[in-house]
């Protein structure tokens, strides 16, 4: 074995705690790079091949009743590949072991032959027989969370009359790889359904003979989505059209997309941290070690060793330190990938779910880590080549004393001697206490990062579902309804208050920007849906004029006193001009409102209602949920506390996985840092250190010497830790924003606290172990290390 190496082996063994630490900081940004983006590669893969398989559409387009014929027209429109009219409509269900009601989305198949386009996965069972009523596949998401198992029967509410549904076979649709309801931002797979069912049954169903109101049209390659939406929304608006739309505004496509943009930016600001951190320990500790190793390095120039052999004899060492930690990161974060793929199937459904890791993701991953050494040793290995032999013989040259502050002001006088000596060496050293104070400080941040995303889940649930959206349950209608349905609702067992909305479908203008969205009409005297200001004061809906979401607001470049075009997508397609009055803080969605009478009056109808927020005696619920499921007009209940149950059960603890993953790694960001921090200083000081004792010190004053500097440098680091902590944060919300939903910007005092309660305690626990490891010095070998 060559001596460079044999030298090298012997120090990564005297330094193995450093060393090891240094491997857990890489690993742990490798693990998570592996992780997120191997996920990643996974979902983006099997997505488009199940979209291409099962020819997901181009195109989606709703309208009230179309004949047949016009299925035929939107097909000779140039750029168009292919089309499939369907009928769809929502109903509400009855199921076995359910108290209260659920929604089932109804969708036609052919009679005969598979779909033309959005073609169903049958898993299990068989397709339903035209000839036999009744029976539908079922989406398996439903099944699996409400236990159903084929042959089982659902009660089903279709265009007034009490039908049961027989679930003959489990399916998926590449339409609804992530099954929620327009218009929602929760899956709840126990209460939505997806149904698929005979065109003829349905067609029987709801008086659609030779009808539809669902088309989905798949594009030729090279053909403009744009130009072809124009032209369908012109032959569907006399049939009641409420605007097509492209496969990215489709709601599972658009979840899954925002997903993938989520997990690009995990894989790219989380690992950008931890590597961050890695390379400047690496830096700091090559940096130290060959400050303290001059003679070292004058002794083999002197014996003929070049500096490319001296450079690559340090550079080696940060290899095998970042390739190590790599290595291990990468096996961790292929382990990790299949956990959180395994999470990712509770929600999005995929005909095949087996995780196959991407070996570019791994060579990637190892490349990062060699790139983490190479920044990391450069600057350091650079000093080492260039020190000249004969002055590399010599010892650094003394720092000059200089007065400090404490000095000028006399304030020295009244500490003790070992306080002194610690201050005057902190401020002999500046740069390297403010480097060490500084890696503590990114440890704190990324501790601080790792509370942020449980803080700012708990803000948004109370903020969604008790500050603004105080309701019980809400009600939708299948059709706009009079307003005696208000009074209807009132008298159901256990309603408590009523508060109707109308909500109609719109596409809104502001300059070069526009959007498609609804504008939902609220009651002026509202207790159940309250919109909130940007310091969470409930908003006035003025008599005239309109109020956004703040996103929304964004997203059209407008602000209040602006003039906003807005186009009614149902009926007489009005298109007015209106003012914006106040922008309204959500974190969900795109919203839009007005009162209730000015958007009757927007759309020249008198008093009609879409649905209604009800308040619910909780001791008569079961009483409210039988009537409710019996009632005809009724087309949807969403009841809120099940909703809010069924987010904690899936959104909240896969968020809490990934929380943990991120606190582990946290903590070991932690200790490394503290740990080498802390011995880096005892090996710079150890001579120091040694001729204190050898003069008279006692044991405890040269340890709280060592261990007070510490101390002042974590104390610190902790206010700088919590700045930067912030600023990660504000990094990931900016990364992970979208238009569908946001992630607030909200961090407790706990969250803080907790960060520096770890540091503190990892700083005892390296303080601890430094302090074994001066107490066990030998005096004689210490001091002659350096002669």
């Amino acid at each position: 074995m060559r001596a460079l190496d044999q030298k090298l082996l012997r120090e990564f063994w005297h330094s193995k705690g450093q060393m090891l630490a240094i491997a857990a900081v890489v690993a742990s940004g490798v693990a998570v790079f592996v992780m997120a983006l191997g996920t990643l590669s996974y979902l983006r893969s099997t997505r488009d091949a199940y979209y291409d398989r099962y020819r997901l559409a181009d195109i989606f387009a709703s309208l009230r009743r179309a004949p047949q014929y016009v299925t035929q027209e939107v097909a000779e429109l140039a750029g168009v590949a292919s089309v499939q009219d369907r009928i769809v409509s929502e109903v509400t269900l009855d199921v076995p072991g359910l108290p209260e009601p659920a929604v089932g989305r109804l969708i036609s198949l052919p009679d005969r032959g598979p779909a033309a386009l959005n073609a169903t996965h049958l898993q299990r069972g068989r397709r339903p027989d035209p000839e036999r009523t009744g029976e539908v596949l079922a989406s398996d998401a439903f099944v699996e969370a409400n236990q159903l198992a084929l042959g089982d029967t659902v009660a089903a509410v279709m265009n007034g009359r009490l039908e049961q549904l027989q679930i003959v076979g489990i399916a998926l649709s590449p339409d609804y790889v992530f099954q929620v309801r327009g218009g929602e931002i929760l899956p709840d797979q126990k209460r939505f359904g997806i149904f698929w069912m005979p065109r003829r049954q349905l067609e029987a169903a709801f008086d659609m003979d030779g009808a539809f109101n669902d088309l989905n049209v798949r594009l030729l390659r090279g053909a403009k989505p744009e130009e072809v939406i124009e032209r369908i929304d012109r032959i569907l608006e006399p049939y009641g059209g409420i605007g097509a739309f492209g496969r990215e505004d489709q709601v599972s496509a658009r979840f899954l997309a925002d997903e993938l943009k989520q997990l690009r930016a995990t894989a790219l600001v989380s690992p950008s941290i931890f590597l961050g951190v890695a390379v400047f320990l690496l830096n700091v500790v090559l940096s130290r070690r060959i400050a303290t190793q001059r003679g070292a390095i004058a002794i083999l120039k002197a014996f003929g060793y070049s500096q490319t052999a001296i450079a690559w004899h340090y550079l080696k060492g940060a290899l095998l330190i970042s390739v190590g930690g790599g290595l291990l990161g990468a096996a961790a974060g292929l382990q990790m990938g299949r956990g959180l793929a395994g999470l990712y199937t509770e929600f999005y459904r995929f005909p095949i779910t087996s995780y196959q890791p991407d070996p570019r993701v791994f060579l990637f991953a190892l490349a990062i880590s060699v790139v983490a050494a190479l920044l990391g040793a450069s600057q350091a290995v650079r000093a080492a080549v260039r020190l000249p032999a004969a002055e590399a013989m010599r010892p650094a040259a003394p720092r000059t004393y200089r007065p400090g502050l404490l000095e000028w002001f006399g304030w020295h006088r009244r500490l003790p001697v070992v306080a002194r000596m610690i201050l005057r060496g902190l401020s002999r050293r500046p740069l390297q206490a403010f480097l060490s104070s500084a890696g503590i400080a990114c440890s704190v941040a990324v501790l601080v990062l790792a509370g942020f995303g449980s803080d700012a889940l708990e803000f948004l649930i109370d903020f969604q579902f008790v500050r603004t959206q105080r309701q019980d349950m809400q009600v939708s209608f299948y059709q706009v309804t009079s307003p005696a349905a208000r009074f209807d609702l009132a008298h159901l067992p256990g309603v408590q208050r009523v508060e109707p909305f109308r909500a109609v479908p719109v596409r809104m203008q502001h300059q070069h920007h526009d959007y498609r969205t609804s504008i939902l009409g609220l009651e002026p005297e509202r207790e159940l849906f309250r919109l909130l200001d940007t310091d969470g004061r409930p908003i006035t809906i003025p008599p005239q004029g309109i109020v956004l979401g703040d996103q929304l607001a964004k997203t059209l470049a407008i602000r209040p006193g602006d003039r906003l075009t807005v186009e009614v997508l149902e009926g007489e397609r009005a298109v007015r001009e209106l003012e914006v009055r106040a922008l309204a803080t959500e974190y969900a969605g795109m919203g839009a409102y007005m009162r209730r009478e000015a958007l009757h009056r927007l759309l020249r109808e008198t008093d009609a209602l879409s649905g209604a927020y009800l308040a619910v005696d909780a001791a008569q619920q079961e009483a409210l949920y039988r009537e409710l499921k019996q009632t005809p007009r009724v087309a949807a209940v969403t009841v809120k506390t099940a909703m809010v149950d069924q987010f904690r059960k899936t959104i909240a603890e896969n968020q809490l996985t990934m929380q943990s993953f991120t606190f582990f790694f946290a903590v070991v960001i932690a200790v490394g840092v503290v740990y080498n921090t802390s011995r880096i200083s005892l090996d710079e000081r150890s001579r120091e250190l040694a001729t204190l004792r050898v003069i008279g010190f006692t044991r405890g004053e040269v340890s709280a010497m060592l261990l007070g500097e510490l101390a002042i440098l974590t104390l610190l680091a902790i206010p700088l830790g919590w700045v930067l902590g912030y600023g990660f944060s504000y990094a990931m919300v900016r990364a992970f924003a979208s238009e569908l939903y946001r992630i607030p910007l909200v961090i407790t005092p706990a969250s803080y606290l907790r960060a520096a309660l770890v540091i503190l305690l990892a700083s005892i626990a390296s303080g601890l172990v430094v302090r074994r490891r001066l107490d066990q010095g030998k005096l004689v070998d210490v001091l002659k290390r350096q002669e």
